[in-house]
């Protein structure tokens, strides 16, 4: 006689609430480690001049390509928390998806890191440019359409109206970037750094927690919780 264990309702909402703390713990771990790279490398690094990913380039590069990796993979876990939170919609799995590539590209930025010239001048070898507008836009479409999931659920109304806001913010962000803030004699230059942190630590990443932190708490979806 052998017997069939299956994996119930409740196992699914534990490794569910795992996941989704994989979206609180992402944003803060990175930039606890951005910070202390920055308060490190002070005398050399402008955080209001230079992006996050300009501490790839030069001496322990390595410390941001981890952290872009542990980033993204976490990324890619909490992407598994948002497709089994909010119950299902027309969307299905879009926003999930888009988290997900979002994780990607932050991968790749730790696998096409920028690097720096004989004289400290940071530069891209190829492809970061690429990672970069990876992360930002499907990151931005990806809370977007999580939002339109968030809202047909009927269990977080506040928080679909949040998440959406910060999507739509974080998509104006990435033509910003592009035109008035990367090239190099674009009119924002000089603030890039302190433009992608705004973005990052100002819209973005409170998102996420706030997304996270309620997917932990918020239980089962409707309608299924409790299915057999």
């Amino acid at each position: 006689m052998s017997a069939h264990v299956g994996v119930g309702p409740g196992t699914r909402l534990v490794r569910g609430r795992a996941a989704a703390l994989a979206g609180i713990v992402a944003p803060l771990l990175f930039t606890v480690v951005v910070l202390a790279q920055q308060a490190a490398r002070r005398d050399e690094y402008s955080p209001t001049a230079e992006t996050i990913s300009a501490l790839e380039a030069g001496p322990n590069g390595w410390i941001q390509q981890f952290n872009f990796v542990v980033f993204g993979l976490l990324l890619l876990i909490f992407a598994v928390a948002v497709h089994r939170g909010p119950a299902a919609d027309r969307t299905g799995a879009l926003g999930p998806v888009l988290i997900g590539l979002a994780g990607v590209g932050a991968l790749l930025a730790a696998v096409f890191p920028l690097r720096e010239d004989a004289v400290g001048v940071t530069y891209d070898p190829g492809y970061h440019f690429v990672s970069g507008f990876t992360f930002f836009s499907c990151i931005a479409l990806g809370l977007v359409v999580t939002s339109r999931r968030l809202a047909r659920d009927g269990r977080f109304p506040a928080l679909s109206r949040y998440v959406l806001g910060a999507g739509l913010v974080a998509a104006a962000g990435v033509p910003l970037m592009v035109v008035l803030v990367l090239p190099d004699d674009a009119p924002l230059h000089d603030l890039a750094g302190l433009v992608q942190r705004g973005i990052l630590w100002l819209v973005v990443f409170p998102a996420l927690v706030a997304l996270g932190l309620c997917l932990r708490a918020g239980g089962a979806p409707t309608g299924q919780a409790g299915a057999r």
